[in-house]
């Protein structure tokens, strides 16, 4: 366990010294293959869902800014490219187009943004434009109807960027900073969830979590994984996700909880423990092959079933399951 607690604080500092870079950032950006590029920072996502009670009035719609040398005139065009993944429990994801050879993406163009269309606001030195698609144009586009659109299936939508040079920045030679970092906000691939909203108030207050599934404490002798306690839902990111905090191994780590409420299933992203004996330290994450369902009418107890250390970061993996009772 001293191996546990030593991983942690090196993430801790690592953290620290990431977070401590990123107010000297020049917006001149190194890729893989450039010496300088351009990237498109999200900063306004105004939906990026699309209601599956609702295709018809869906859309996806952000605003972005071109930060590159010129302050974003280097954009030449930027096109707006989709393809829908399906999660088939016992088959996997499957795709519209099909994935090609290793995996590779296949998407389909839905439309080109000239660099006239970025303009000057006043809340930025950089170009911004909207970036809007309905729900219907992205069906349309990939040769389907709405009658095949299912709850729970995503559309990623992937942006292209090509400047006055022909050089092009994707998803692909974009850096991990540029795809992930908060300062940056600038991931060229948006995954739009097919989602049915949930009634107000649903799964939210206070809940008295027990863990039915999933045996003792590993390390510490405790009864149980989880400690069993009452927990507050509260709203997450998106209108289905619901988060409150655990307390693993006995307290060892607090760490928040994150489930998603999609279209009848309970799914558990992949989370942190905050914990971890090498590696990619434990993982808690849904397995598709086995979620449990929720009652859209009642929201008076919720199942969660997950996978606590699902790399074997420690040797412990195995099914768990929480049953959220609400008080």
């Amino acid at each position: 366990m001293k191996f546990m607690k030593y991983s942690l604080g090196m993430l801790v500092t690592m953290l620290v010294f990431i977070t401590s870079c990123t107010d000297f950032v020049e917006p001149r950006i190194p890729y893989s293959t450039f010496d300088t590029g351009a990237y498109l920072r999200t900063t306004a996502r105004t939906s990026t869902s699309f209601n599956f009670f609702n295709l018809a009035n869906s859309r996806f719609d952000i605003t972005v800014e071109a930060v590159d040398a010129e302050n974003g005139a280097t954009v030449d065009n930027v096109e707006v490219r989709v393809r829908r993944r399906r999660l088939i429990p016992g088959v996997g994801l499957q795709f519209v187009p099909a994935a090609g050879p290793g995996g590779a993406v296949n998407d389909v163009l839905l439309k080109t943004i000239p660099g006239s269309a970025f303009t000057l606001t006043p809340d930025s030195k950089f170009l911004r434009t909207q970036i809007v698609v309905t729900a219907q144009e992205a069906i349309t586009a990939l040769g389907l109807t709405q009658a095949q659109v299912n709850g729970g299936d995503v559309f990623e939508f992937r942006l292209k960027l090509t400047d006055k040079k022909g050089r092009v920045f994707n998803d692909v030679n974009a850096s991990a900073d540029i795809k992930g970092g908060l300062f940056y906000s600038s991931p060229f691939l948006y995954n739009v969830t097919v989602v049915c909203p949930l009634t107000e108030g649903y799964a939210l207050g206070q809940y008295r979590l027990t863990q039915p599934v999933g045996g003792a404490d590993p390390f510490f002798g405790n009864p149980t994984r989880f400690v069993e306690e009452v927990v507050t839902l509260v709203a997450g990111t998106t209108a289905t996700q619901r988060r409150f905090t655990v307390n693993y191994l006995g307290g060892f780590t607090t760490r928040p909880f994150t489930i998603e409420l999609s279209c009848g299933k309970v799914v558990k992203p992949e989370e942190a423990a905050g914990a971890g004996c090498g590696g990619p330290g434990i993982l808690w994450i849904s397995d598709p092959n086995n979620l449990a369902d929720y009652n859209p009418a009642s929201d008076a107890t919720i199942t969660v079933k997950f996978i606590d250390d699902s790399q074997s970061s420690c040797g412990i993996t195995a099914p768990v399951e929480f049953l959220l009772t609400k008080l």
